[in-house]
């Protein structure tokens, strides 16, 4: 297998842990970092060893060396970074959310798919060994049939200027709600049949903290929440008619406990070594692009998509809008 040198657009904080993580693993070097600003991106590449510093994101995905491009800036600007670097032919790993709704989703990955270009979405929890664990420990009936769900995520980020801003997508749902829907995807699947939400909004316009409950086929319901103004404890719980499960932090899990009917623990399963659990995301492009995939099935494009809109849904039903979305 060759090795795939790696370039990063955007050098903020997602960036840093990007670098750390290839810094651990084998078959992908540091290759290029892009930044608005050439001297930030100068001062990233020399701490963080990459060959290369760009003052703009063309420069980076005009680089003929550049094999895998990591887009991680904020979301408003995913759609059209995205698509840049996939008009010059180059397969990209773009940051979660996606895009800022599903209609930019749903066109990016057209016109990836006319030109052959691989992409996919970096949720990282899609790809860890962990979360997939737990669905399949749900699948072959750890828990008997399973009928609730419970997960959360939140922090206090209201001072990270991005997130009140609606202009660059921001808000809650997008950064954090994100990981509870997907968490609830995983293992409960796409068939829902009905959702009830609500939301507290920023005196900016976007969601600050939200409620979801879905409601699956089956009797099955996820009751799912995220804020930007409260540390949660991060928690996701399945319980079926024999058990429940308990997975420690949704956003990066590291256990997951199985309980029997008398809240007795009977399995636990850890999660295996890692560098940042970035790599698992990595290593999904580079089996992608070794076996000629144009998506990786982790995270299909179509799953993707349904993301998305569900949540234009909430957002929509929240009225949240950002100001550069039209009818």
């Amino acid at each position: 297998m060759k090795t795939y040198k790696v370039g990063i657009i955007g050098a903020g904080s997602i960036a840093r842990a990007m670098a750390a993580t290839l810094a651990g693993m084998e078959g992908v070097e540091r290759y290029a970092i892009a930044s608005r600003d050439l001297g930030r991106a100068e001062a990233f590449a020399r701490e963080w060893g990459f060959a290369r510093a760009y003052g703009s994101y063309e420069e980076l995905a005009d680089d003929p060396e550049v094999g895998l491009i990591y887009i991680a800036t904020p979301h408003a600007m995913h759609y059209g970074q995205a698509r840049m670097c996939v008009e010059r032919g180059k397969p990209v790993l773009c940051e979660k959310a996606f895009t800022a709704n599903a209609g930019q989703a749903e066109e990016l990955l057209r016109f990836a798919r006319e030109r052959g270009v691989f992409i996919t979405e970096a949720i990282w929890t899609r790809y860890m060994p962990l979360s997939l664990q737990v669905a399949e420990l749900v699948r072959n009936g750890a828990i008997g049939k399973p009928h609730l769900l419970t997960a959360n995520l939140g922090y206090p980020i209201r001072h990270v200027e991005r997130l009140m801003r609606p202009e660059l997508a921001g808000g809650a749902l997008l950064d954090v709600g994100v990981y509870p829907l997907n968490f609830a995807a995983m293992v409960f699947g796409s068939e829902i049949e009905g959702v009830t939400s609500a939301c507290v909004k920023t005196e900016t316009g976007v969601d600050a903290q939200n409620s979801v409950t879905l409601r699956f086929s089956d009797e099955r319901i996820a009751v799912l929440a995220s804020s930007m103004y409260a540390r949660t404890d991060r928690l996701g719980c399945i319980s079926g008619d024999k058990g429940h499960i308990i997975v420690e932090n949704i956003n990066n899990p590291q256990i997951a406990r199985v309980f029997d009917n008398d809240y007795r623990l009977v399995a636990e399963y850890p999660t295996p070594r890692q560098i940042t659990g970035y790599e698992y995301e990595v290593s999904a492009c580079i089996e992608a692009l070794e076996n000629g995939w144009l998506e990786s099935p982790y995270m299909p494009h179509e799953e993707t998509v349904r993301i998305m809109r569900q949540m234009d849904d909430l957002r929509r039903e929240w009225g949240v809008r950002y100001p550069f979305e039209t009818e």
